[in-house]
């Protein structure tokens, strides 16, 4: 088994997956908070894990990959209460969304997605924890971290204590006895309609705590990558290292893997509070589920990616390329000798930092040489390397040229060469009426369903 290294964020290095053949690999990727929709911003965790978790079991580990979803928060209650409905309705009716937005990408679903607000008795558990360690401590019915208490606080986001600011998850400045605590567990507040009893009085939990209780639930402690986007650094990652360690005394993952933030102006990431807002199911609508895909992994992870609607046509088009080369018969013969180092190379790329844009260039390479000559076994390597990304789909593309689309995309193509464009756009319209689209690419003309 070739070794799987990526960079950590603790560590700053890359670190070797610890794993062997047929061996669970936990993940835990921080998922929503379901307020709204979900964005292309947002989509991007689920594509990178649910991509990485693909790479994983080609090469044999047996990866389990949970993604959480917070479902009771401050910006719950407002969206609720401007809706005009309960709180736990509009959750449920965003979590909803949630799943039917990111099951348009055709990616499967994490192995557990937990809720919140099924592991309130784990969370409290493991407040209480804290607060007999002395790491925690009770304050007009709110619980706070006391972070003080935990020496290596700020090693993740390399950060002085003095400099932070925990932000939502603050709580109440009067209530604390130093400003940098954070909330484990709040009071119940006026109007909030969502709530549990607790040995602190009725309350809910902090965003913080939620994760470390639910990534314990089900992967237990020391999971093999926790991940996420790189806002969530600090101080939500932060606080989830000094909870877990602070309660249990051991690490909670081994490798930290932060994806870079979807932007849609410079050095802006995509926010929907800020209202720069591409709704994930309008994009899938819009340009497929494979261009969304392709373009969110033709950066490297680690790095910001920059959003516009010509970044998505561009993947589309890379995408309507490589389908059609996948749609043509394979060339006879046994497999090209060349084949397997090409293979070797596209995971090797994986393998190294999960560097996805390198495993589509050694795709793209492929592709190109096939089309200068004759490379049996080409198709087939394509299409696998394409499914081991999530981008399988394009063997199965609507290519299925009926006769008469493709005997009149021929009369189209002679009728452009000898300068005769009237009958060229009748077929075109002809073409159109039986659901076809020409367009015309540096490779030649390609037949396509609309989108």
């Amino acid at each position: 088994m070739r070794a799987i290294t990526i960079r950590d964020t603790l560590s700053g290095e890359p670190l070797e997956l610890d794993a062997r053949p047929g061996e669970e690999v936990g993940i835990y990727a921080c998922g929503p908070t379901v307020y709204a929709r979900i964005h292309i911003g947002n989509a991007r965790p689920f594509v990178v894990f649910s991509v990485l978790r693909r790479f994983l079991h080609a090469e044999g580990l047996e990866p389990k990959l949970v993604v959480n979803v917070t479902d009771v928060n401050d910006k719950i209650y407002a969206a609720a209460e401007a809706a005009g409905i309960p709180s736990a309705d509009h959750a449920a009716e965003m979590t909803r969304l949630y799943i039917e937005d990111t099951d348009l990408l055709g990616l499967g679903r994490p192995d557990s997605e937990p809720l919140a607000t099924e592991t309130i008795a784990e969370i409290i558990a493991l407040i209480s924890a804290l607060v007999e360690r002395g790491h925690a401590y009770e304050a007009g019915g709110d619980v706070y971290f006391r972070v003080r208490s935990f020496g290596p606080y700020g090693r993740l986001s390399n950060r002085s204590p003095d400099e932070m600011d925990q932000g939502e998850e603050a709580g109440a400045a009067e209530l604390k006895e130093a400003q940098l605590d954070f909330a484990l567990w709040k009071a119940r507040k006026p109007g909030e309609d969502t709530f549990w009893g607790s040995p602190w009085g009725e309350g809910r939990p902090g965003w913080h705590i939620e994760c470390s209780a639910m990534a314990e639930r089900i992967l237990g402690t020391e999971i093999a990558i926790h991940g996420g986007g790189s806002d969530l650094i600090f101080p939500h990652h932060e606080n989830e290292i000094a909870q877990t360690e602070a309660a249990r005394g051991r690490s909670l993952a081994r490798i930290w893997m932060h994806n870079g933030m979807v932007e849609t102006r410079a050095e802006r990431k995509m926010a929907k509070s800020e209202g720069d807002v591409f709704l994930l199911h309008r994009a899938v609508e819009r340009f497929g589920a494979a261009a969304v895909i392709g373009f969110l992994i033709s950066g490297h992870y680690r790095q910001p990616l920059a959003f516009s609607e010509p970044a998505l046509e561009a993947a589309a088009a890379r995408n309507e390329r490589l389908a059609n080369f996948l749609g043509q018969p394979e060339a006879d013969g046994p497999d090209d000798p060349e084949l397997d180092a090409r293979q070797e190379r596209f995971r090797d790329a994986l393998a190294d930092d999960f560097n996805t844009p390198r495993a589509l260039a050694e795709i793209h390479s492929l592709v190109a040489e096939a089309n200068r000559r004759s490379m049996p076994g080409a198709r087939r390597a394509a299409s696998a390397m394409l499914e081991t990304i999530g981008l399988g789909a394009l063997a199965a593309a609507e290519l299925e040229h009926d006769a008469r689309a493709e005997q009149l995309a021929a009369e189209r193509t002679r009728a452009r060469a000898e300068g005769d464009f009237a009958t060229a756009d009748r077929i075109r319209d002809e073409l159109a009426g039986l659901g076809w689209e020409v367009r015309d690419t540096p490779d030649g003309p390609t037949l396509r369903r609309p989108a």
